[in-house]
């Protein structure tokens, strides 16, 4: 029987490839918002980050989301992703 395939992602910020399932996306949706998706389906451009406090506050420093979504991420999106760890 074949091993299961699993889906790598790559972190925008570390530039390192991790199984999905161990980074959290970022989504700029179609009209304009940008929200994190937890689940993976939302439709829209999307941005992987490590989950990694340290990571989090590089894309915020760097501005890397802004770049990666084509649009200006909020500050409450970081904040939100320092609650969830």
């Amino acid at each position: 029987m074949k091993a299961k395939k699993i889906p790598m992602r790559t972190c925008v910020v570390t530039r390192e490839k991790y199984p999905k399932f161990e980074l959290i996306r970022i989504v700029r949706t179609p009209d304009e918002n940008v929200i994190i998706d937890l689940k993976g389906k939302e439709n829209g451009r999307g941005a992987y980050l490590k989950k990694d406090l340290a990571v989090f506050e590089k894309a915020r420093k760097n501005k890397v989301l802004n770049k990666h979504l084509e649009c200006e991420v909020p500050d409450s999106i970081f904040e939100e992703l320092k609650k969830m760890m």
